[in-house]
Order: C-alpha cells, then structure tokens, then sequence
C-alpha cells in the first residue's frame, strides 16, 4: 500500500460537542455546516484554494461571517476536513483507501489549476496516476471504495480507470507477476511454487457484485482467458459471499425479519454469478453447479435461476459423485434434497432420450451414459433410503424416472428398497407393495434372491414371485439368464409380451395354478385359534402370531388360484417363518 503526505503543520483541529475548530488566535469568519457537523474556519484559508467557495462568498463583504451548508459534498464531512486540512497547510495522509474521497470533494470544491497553480486536484491525480494504478491490491482497493460514490467516480473516470488497470495486470502471463497478491490454497507456497493462473481470484473477490460483474465482463471481452480460469473466479467468489448451505440446520431455514436484507443481497449475488458462468461446457464444475442450486432453494431465488442451474447441471450430471448430489433439503422435514435430483435426471432424461434417437450417435455411447446415470441414482437411493423422514412417493417417484436400459440387473435397485423398508418398519401393506412394483425378481442375481426369499420386510407377493422365478429356472435345468430370455421368447412367439414382475400377482393363477382350496388351506383356517393358545411363554406368542399373519396372507394369495400348483407351500413357509431366528438376523444384516 503507498502513501501520499502533504502539508507540514501539526493538525490543531478539535471537537467541541458537534463543531470542529480550529486553534488559532484569529476569530472564525467561515461557518460551514455539513450533516450535523459544524466547522469554524476562515475565509483567507479556504477561498484562495475552492472555487465554488469563492463563488459563494463573492457578493459577501469580507468583513461578515459567511455561514452555508455543503450537505451534499461527496465523501461527507471526512472528506470536507481533508480538503480544509490541505488549504491550512496541515499535514494528511493519503491512499488507496481515502483516495476516491478527497478527490471527489477535492472536484466538488473547485480546487483546479484554474484556481490554484499546484492545486489539491492536479497532486490527487498524479498520485493516482503513477501510484494506485500502478499497484495491484491499491487499484482493488480504490475501485471498491467507488462503491459510495458510485455516480461521482463513473463521472471522473475513476472506475473505468481502474478496472482496466486490474483487468491489464489479470491478462499479465503468471512468469511476470511481480506484486503481491492473495492466495491461500491448501498447500501452497508462494516462495517454492511458481506464479498460479488463477492467482487474482482472490483478491477480485472482495469487490461488491457489480464491481466484479464488470471486471469479469472485461475479462470475458478479450477472449484471452480459458472459461475454466472465469468459472474459478466465479467459484472464489461464491465461496466468499454465499452461504455454507451444508453446515445450516432445518431449524435456521426460516430465519427473523433482522437477516431478510442479507438474504435479499446473497439472492442477488447468486443471480449474477449464475449469469456470468462461461457457455462452455466443463468451465465449472457439476458439484459447483449442484451447490448453487441447492443455495439457490434456500434462498428462494428466481424460478429462471434455477431453471438455468438445472439445465446446467443435467448437462454435466453424468460427471457428478455421489457426495456431489447428497445436499440438504430446505423444504419439509426430509433430509435430502430429493426435489431438486429428480429435476435434474429429468432434465437430462429429456437430453438423452432426443439423442438416442440420432443416427450419429453409438448405441453403446447411449447406453454407456444412462448407465453411469443409472449407478449414480442407485446409490443415491441407497442413501436417501435411511432418511426416516423421506416419503415413500418420492423415493417410488425418483426410482420409477430411470429407464430400463439404466439398470443392468435390479440387485442394486434392491438394496435401496430394503434399506427403504428397514428404516420405515411401520410401512403399511399398500406402500409396501407400491414400493416393490419397480423391482423385477427376473433382474436378480442368485445372491440376492436367495436373501429376498428370506427377508420378511418384503411384500408376499414379491416373496412368491422370487420363488416362482427360482423353480422356472430349476424347472429348466440351466442358468437364470438363458431361461429367462427363453421365457420371453415363448411368450413373444405366442403374441404375448413378457409379463412384468410387478404385475407378476395378477397372473399367479395361471402360473401357480394354485388351487383355491385345499387341505392342507384348510388346515391352516382350522388351527388358527389353538396355535394363539398353545404357547405359554411371551416369546412363543408373539411368533406364532407372526406366523398367524403370514398364513393369513398366504391364503389370500392362495385363494386367488384356480388349478394344481407347481410350488410347494412348505417351502413358502419356510421360507417366510423358518428364518425367524437365525435365518431372519442374516437376511437384516446382509
């Protein structure tokens, strides 16, 4: 930071209750009054030097004390009173800081050549000139302090001054970067390490939102810097202004009255960065993408910001992490963002779906894609599944968007709605079914299978369409895949289209052929009531209730039949109570 020093006298101003004066033994006879302050001075000082003073007292007889108000004088009363300290002589420091200030009042009060060879204005100048723009952090410094006197400086040249001269020092290539600068990476050392591209990032980033708009603007004009380089500032620049919006509790989402002008100031800025972002694909990444979104909901900003964040961010979903899309939701009580994740798969299913359908485009290309797609939102779910407060029709709802060609099997499928079922035990009937129509039992490998014949969180009718599955294959005598595909292949030959494993309950009558009666059924009815009594202990009770239930729900599936079946009901059973013990704990744990 330099500094300029005029003047040789001691300062001798001072403050008597709201007038400042000056100690001298000649009487006041210049009374100014700006913004609540009053200063005592004379004319003989004063005049000489201010032009619009000397036209303001020119029909004044010198003899009478002049008393008027300069309410409006740029910078205020500070910079009045370096003004007045400059024409007395006294000595004052200028820089960066209260440059743009002086200068302003310094051309409010007419103190040029034309009044004064050597004038306040001409040495304000020059120190403008062949210091502060000549320094990096000085010309930063002065441009922000413009903020105040916004009008003033656009008129004097002073911003646009300023902003070439940090725009010229930006497009300065990094081996001839010899000034000071900001950059605090982890990991960094400015004494080992050469001069980074992005070595102005941070020092820009203490400019207002509009200061910066214009200096990026200036940037992207050129056409000499990389968009990455701009999406970088961007990024600095959010980091430094926006909310942290992972590290703010649900409870802090609806904030008092007091905060509503910096949330209105953070909305703001969120609009402008998001239309600054370079068109180029890759100039920021998706996890930056992702975040300004999920600020973006928090904040409450325009419907066309986010619109525009979520056709970005499906752009680039395809180089997304699972950390990138697990944000938090600052709507209801849920956890995670949901909302926002299905917005952008939709988004991006739409993309994908027009370019499938081009003759350019590889068919393993469009597959490839929606199956990284696919893993990414499986994993999702597996996540978003432990959230207890996560409603099964957004969970059922995100599930469903993904198309079957996303889904190599449905083991992964499985895992997210067992963990969904684990975390929501109290899940009715309805839900839980609803829950499982999108998973197809014929997808499963062997491994899975064998632990969803085992698992009492699923519905029945998901049990026996496993079960139904596995004989098919045993019935054939050859692995799952090839009796699978054999399966479809007959039923197309006939006319007919493979049935879908959700909809696998509707035809348990013809693949089944279970009959709707049978003694064994009978049985089951007639030995409800003594299987309730005959326990003695609480332990005993409670699981022959449990099997009372399964029964139950066996018979429903097994009224629905109308022939001879081919699975054995044992073996459903055992399935469903036999692992109660250690069966059960495994099939939990997997």
């Amino acid at each position: 930071m330099k500094f300029m020093k005029l003047g040789t006298r001691p300062d001798t101003f001072y403050t008597e209750e709201a007038t400042r004066s000056l100690a001298s033994e000649i009487p006041s006879d210049l009374e100014i009054r700006i913004n609540g302050v009053t200063y005592l001075l004379h004319k003989f000082a004063l005049l000489p030097r201010c032009g619009l003073l000397q036209r303001l007292c020119s029909d004044i007889p010198e003899s009478t004390t002049v008393t008027m108000e300069l309410h409006d004088i740029p910078g205020g009363e500070e910079a009045f009173e370096l003004c007045a300290k400059y024409c007395y002589g006294i000595t004052i420091s200028l820089s960066a800081h209260n440059f743009v200030p002086a200068f302003c009042a310094a051309k409010f009060l007419r103190m040029t050549e034309s009044v004064d060879q050597g004038s306040f204005v001409l040495k304000l100048e020059a120190f403008f000139n062949s210091c502060i723009l000549e320094g990096w952090k000085d010309s930063i410094t002065a441009l922000q302090t413009t903020v105040k006197l916004n009008e003033w400086s656009e008129n004097l040249g002073i911003i646009r001054r300023c902003i070439d001269s940090i725009v010229d020092k930006i497009l300065t290539p990094p081996a001839k970067v010899r000034w000071s600068y900001t950059y605090t990476r982890p990991g960094f050392n400015k004494h080992e390490q050469s001069v980074p591209k992005d070595w102005w990032t941070e020092d820009i980033s203490d400019l207002d939102i509009d200061l910066f708009r214009c200096i990026i603007t200036a940037l992207k004009s050129t056409y000499l810097l990389p968009p990455q380089l701009i999406g970088e500032a961007l990024h600095v620049y959010a980091s430094r202004w926006l909310p942290d919006t992972t590290k703010i509790r649900p409870s802090e989402s609806s904030e008092p009255g007091e905060v509503v002008s910096d949330k209105e100031s953070q909305r703001r800025v969120l609009e402008t960065i998001v239309s600054m972002i370079p068109v180029d694909r890759g100039s920021v990444s998706i996890g930056f993408l992702l975040r300004l979104l999920n600020t973006a909901n928090y904040l409450a900003t325009s419907p066309a910001t986010k619109a525009e964040l979520i056709r970005r961010s499906s752009v680039q979903l395809e180089e997304a992490t699972l950390s990138d899309i697990l944000f938090p939701s600052h709507l209801g009580q849920q956890v995670y963002d949901i909302d926002s994740v299905a917005a952008v798969l939709e988004s991006f299913l739409v993309v994908w779906r027009r370019v499938s359908q081009e003759a350019s485009v590889e068919e393993s290309q469009v597959v490839a894609s929606i199956r990284r797609i696919g893993k990414l939102i499986h994993s999702y779910l597996q996540v978003v599944a432990k959230d207890p407060d996560m409603p099964v029709s957004k969970f059922v709802s995100l599930a469903e968007a993904l198309p079957d060609v996303a889904r190599r099997n449905h083991d992964e499928l499985y895992k997210a709605i067992n963990n969904y079922l684990k975390e929501h035990p109290y899940l009715s009937k309805a839900d839980r079914k609803r829950l499982c129509r999108t998973l197809d039992c014929q997808k499963l490998s062997p491994e899975v299978r064998a632990h969803a014949v085992k698992n009492e969180r699923l519905p029945l009718r998901t049990v026996v369409q496993v079960l139904f599955f596995e004989q098919e294959i045993k019935g054939g005598g050859g692995g799952g895949g090839s009796n699978s595909r054999m399966l479809s292949q007959e039923l197309s030959f006939n006319g007919k289209q493979p049935a879908p494993s959700a909809m696998a309950a509707e035809d348990l009558s013809s693949k089944l052929h279970l009959k709707s009666s049978t003694p064994e059924s009978s049985s089951i009815r007639s030995n409800k009531h003594e299987r309730v009594k005959r326990p003695d202990s609480r332990k005993g009770k409670v699981e022959d209730e449990r099997n009372i239930l399964v029964r139950g729900e066996i018979e429903e599936e097994v009224e629905k039949g109308k022939e001879g079946s081919k699975l054995d009901r044992k073996r459903i059973m055992g399935s469903r109570s036999g692992s109660s013990t250690h069966g059960r704990d495994k099939g939990r744990d997997r």
